[in-house]
């Protein structure tokens, strides 16, 4: 079930590429950046880029882990990410309703 959230629109959500990888991130406990990539059909420094903003901001939280001797990196919605995209969600769904 998705978190509910107040209609919010968040302009570091919104650009696409932090959207998918958000809407992807919020089906899941976590996914590895490969996915991402993959899924998205982006190169590493364009999902690497958007992970680090989404970072920085404190939306999404990194891991890497080490097995069989290969690194991974996983990446997740931080608590404050999944209220930020849930209340983006929202405001979009006003938009598109034709309420704001």
């Amino acid at each position: 079930m998705r978190p509910s959230a107040p209609p919010r629109f968040d302009d570091e959500i919104h650009a696409p590429v932090r959207l998918r990888i958000c809407g992807m991130l919020a089906g899941a406990k976590a996914v590895d950046f490969a996915t991402i990539r993959d899924t998205l059909g982006l190169a590493d420094s364009v999902v690497s880029k958007h992970v680090s903003r989404l970072e920085d901001i404190g939306y999404v939280a990194t891991e890497k882990i080490v097995s069989r001797g290969r690194a991974r990196t996983w990446i997740r919605l931080t608590d404050a990410g999944r209220a930020a995209f849930a209340g983006h969600c929202a405001a979009l769904r006003q938009i598109a309703d034709g309420l704001i």
